[in-house]
């Protein structure tokens, strides 16, 4: 090869190379836009942590408004309840009792309970508590048995301040029976302390 191809060809590729160069010093630079504030940077955990607790201060106000709405049904229904007895009530709601026992149910005791509050609120009244029974069993056993309820119905009273002389209590066995029936359902009626408003 002449020396003169070889200086051409160098000379070609100069000016590829300028060209390219030149080319490449041209372009415009790209930059890159601002994305704003992504979701896992800081800024996002604090605003995620910032709901979070929100919704845990929502979440308290609304169980302390729904535990205050309950103690306020609760007074409610305890200031009702105690109210709400009349005589009538205090005398004809009798305290039944299960079969061949004296133990009272927690229903006997609510009942109880709203005719002390009823005691409260009429100090001069005094009452006799009469124990009774079923048929069932030898009289002498469910004399023995009504004595036994009556007796627990007075004590339970005396528990929640109703003062012990202002209660008497007898026990009539099956010899005064509510219901004259011979079934159960008439036997779940007689076993119970019925109550006699008696003066002072």
């Amino acid at each position: 090869m002449s020396s003169r191809s070889l200086l051409a060809g160098g000379a070609l590729i100069t000016l590829v190379l300028a060209l390219l160069m030149t080319g490449c010093s041209k372009k415009t630079p790209v930059v890159e836009e601002s994305m704003g504030p992504q979701p896992v940077s800081d800024a996002g955990e604090s605003e995620r942590d910032r709901q979070a607790r929100l919704q845990r201060e929502a979440e308290l106000a609304e169980r302390e408004r729904r535990l205050m709405e309950e103690s306020m049904r609760r007074r409610a229904a305890e200031q009702q309840r105690a109210g709400a007895m009349s005589r009538e009530d205090f005398v004809n709601r009798d305290v039944l009792f299960a079969f061949d026992s004296f133990v009272l149910s927690s229903e006997g005791k609510t009942l109880l309970e709203q005719k002390a509050a009823w005691l409260s609120e009429n100090p001069q009244v005094a009452a006799q508590i009469e124990g009774h029974c079923d048929e069932r069993g030898t009289t002498a056993y469910n004399l023995a048995l009504g004595d036994r309820r009556a007796f627990s119905t007075k004590q339970y009273l005396t528990t929640l301040g109703v003062a012990s002389p202002r209660l008497t209590t007898i026990s009539y066995g099956e010899e005064r029976p509510l219901d004259p029936g011979h079934n159960e359902a008439a036997w779940a009626r007689n076993r119970r302390a019925h109550f006699v408003i008696t003066s002072r």
